[in-house]
């Protein structure tokens, strides 16, 4: 099996200081955002081979707790197809090759994603991520005490309610099938006329699913691999800019090498979890140069001294709390609190 690339021994640049910040620490990464077609083909493959055979295998396998258990294996797999699909819309892996660009274009219905809305408004959330935002595009908005308390109701209410814990785990209804997917048709028809036929995709395939084979088919291979797999990669997205200890800068002092390594987090898993989650934890590696293949994401964080300190989350129950209690950012004090923190704040002061 092809393993490391050959550029895998390659060291990173020093500066004369030895300490590398903003784009002489990016410069740093180049050498690692080059891809092995080889390598690439053989993760993307083998990934999806398994996918579809554990699909199958949630289908047809005798008896329901089996086929959970197929469904489960699908969900996981489904989030690693999802980071392969990721990085090939930023151009990382195979950004040449007309059979990617069809087996993505086929996956992207299955999995609610239609290109041209994804690569919009991530790109979108690349280029602001660590800014104040009411409005939510590509990510989770952020709002300031201090606008939160002079805003309005509603504007409180469709806050609260896009970054709620129930918006996350109800994640395949709300942000892949409507935020993602349904919205933006709505909002722009003939722009995002993708949309449309990734809908059309995906109920479809849920109805022949359910017709040929009855709910329990439709359900196990479709319905709740990719509930639990959108809950995972919600909250994961979520997580990983709504953090303890994360910045968020204001627009003078804004950079995106800053943003990079301030505002996004290193989520800390153990190597079953960093295989099926594709290395997406090394998250603040992946905002300082998206072209860096999820698979040399490990690599260049061992090589770079400057990217082995960053912010740490995990996925026990405490660091997941904490991160939904990081609700404004808090100019004062700098750093993320919850409402109910920044209504002590107002009346104390």
């Amino acid at each position: 099996m092809p393993g490391k690339t050959q550029q895998s021994n390659q060291q990173a640049p020093e500066t004369q200081s030895g300490t590398r910040a903003g784009r002489e620490l990016f410069k740093a990464t180049t050498p690692f955002a080059v891809e092995s077609v080889r390598t690439s083909w053989w993760l993307v493959g083998s990934t999806f081979v398994m996918l579809i055979a554990s699909l199958v295998g949630a289908a047809l396998a005798p008896g329901w707790p089996l086929r959970l258990l197929f469904s489960i294996l699908s969900a996981l797999l489904m989030v690693r197809t999802f980071i392969t699909y990721h990085d090939y819309m930023h151009n990382a892996i195979l950004p040449r090759s007309r059979f990617a660009w069809l087996l993505y274009r086929i996956y992207a219905a299955f999995a609610l994603t239609p290109p041209r809305s994804w690569k919009k408004s991530h790109n979108y959330h690349h280029g602001h991520v660590g800014k104040v935002a009411v409005a939510s595009v590509g990510a989770f908005p952020i709002m300031t005490t201090d606008m939160w308390r002079n805003a309005s109701r509603s504007t409180r209410l469709g806050y609260r309610v896009e970054r709620h814990p129930m918006t996350i785990l109800a994640g395949y209804l709300t942000i892949f099938f409507f935020s993602v997917t349904l919205l933006p048709f709505i909002r722009n028809p003939a722009r995002h006329w993708d949309s449309l036929l990734v809908l059309f995709g995906h109920i479809g395939l849920i109805a022949v699913l359910w017709v040929v084979g009855g709910f329990d088919v439709a359900f196990f291979v479709i319905l709740l691999p990719m509930t639990i797999a959108s809950t995972i990669g919600s909250y994961m997205f979520f997580a990983q800019h709504s953090f303890e200890n994360m910045h968020v800068l204001p627009a003078d002092a804004w950079t995106y090498y800053r943003a990079a390594m301030e505002s996004s987090s290193y989520m800390k898993l153990n190597k079953v979890m960093r295989w099926f989650t594709g290395n997406i934890g090394y998250h603040h590696i992946h905002h300082l140069n998206v072209r860096i293949p999820f698979y040399r994401l490990p690599e260049a964080m061992e090589a770079i001294p400057e990217l082995q300190s960053p912010v740490t989350i995990t996925m026990s129950p405490r660091d997941i709390l904490a991160c939904f209690r990081c609700c404004l950012w808090d100019e004062g004090l700098q750093r993320m609190v919850s409402y109910r923190e920044a209504s002590e704040v107002a009346q104390a002061a």
